[in-house]
């Protein structure tokens, strides 16, 4: 299901073609929604994807950078509810 909703939104966004690895964006999701607050997950998931966007690199190289900064942010336990 998430594969088939996900390849009709790239289409839909003019993306199709491009890889995206599920796992790891509901990984990163799950790890804010514990860490922080569950509303967190998509907000942080949308500002992932926009330095992923903006970065011009390679983008699963961006992805993981900007993934992993969010999730060290999300360890410090300083936005914890």
């Amino acid at each position: 299901m998430l594969r088939s909703w996900t390849d009709a939104l790239l289409a839909e966004l003019d993306l199709a073609g491009t890889e995206v690895d599920i796992d790891a964006v509901l990984g990163l999701a799950g790890v804010v929604a514990r860490g922080v607050v569950r509303p967190a997950a998509p907000l942080t998931a949308f500002l992932v994807g926009l330095a992923v966007g903006r970065a011009g690199a390679d983008a699963p190289e961006a992805f993981e950078r900007a993934a992993h900064r969010a999730r060290a942010l999300a360890a410090t336990g300083d936005f914890a509810a």
